[in-house]
């Protein structure tokens, strides 16, 4: 019966297959393509604006910008702390003045206080000696404690077993500004 059929219908099946992919009207429409690309293309040189004249250029100016706040930064790293446990004293800490900062690391009884209150001491120190600038009047602007490498260890327990443990480093960053200026 399939030879009938083939011999009956003269088409093949490439034939028809070419005939389905293409129709009358496709065609047609990629012949309008290009046509309908160009004249939105000269429709947009239309709408491009004119030469600058010198009123237009003054009107552009470039705003006056002010100059950057002066921000001293030091940092630390491979401090041994997590930095889960440093992120909580240094969220007490962002955004005091120096003064209050110092006391609220003093008197604080997390260990990674120290760590944070020896860095504010070195910043303070930088903004001394390098900017001119006096650190009872700068204020922590900015503090991150972000993870460093994991020291991995291992303990030893019952039946023969071993236990991992890890022990995190952290690495802080420290930015004071001036306190008008934060």
């Amino acid at each position: 019966m399939a030879l009938e059929k083939r011999q009956r219908d003269p088409s093949t099946k490439k034939e028809a297959g070419k005939a389905k992919k293409e129709p009358p009207k496709k065609a047609e429409a990629k012949a309008k393509k290009p046509a309908a690309k160009k004249a939105a293309k000269k429709a947009g040189d239309k709408k491009a604006p004119a030469k600058a004249t010198a009123k237009t250029t003054a009107k552009k100016e470039a705003p006056k910008v002010k100059p950057a706040p002066i921000v001293v930064r030091a940092s630390s790293r491979y401090v041994r702390v997590a930095p889960r446990k440093a992120r909580l004293v240094a969220d007490q800490v962002r955004g005091l003045q120096i003064d209050r900062a110092r006391a609220l690391l003093r008197f604080s009884p997390r260990g990674a206080a120290e760590d944070i209150g020896k860095l504010i001491e070195s910043a303070a120190a930088n903004a001394e000696n390098n900017h001119d600038l006096v650190a009872d009047e700068m204020r922590v602007a900015e503090i991150t404690v972000d993870e460093g490498p994991t020291l991995r260890r291992f303990r030893p327990r019952a039946l023969g077993r071993a236990t991992p443990i890890n022990k995190r480093t952290s690495h802080i960053a420290v930015a004071l500004s001036p306190e008008g200026e934060l």
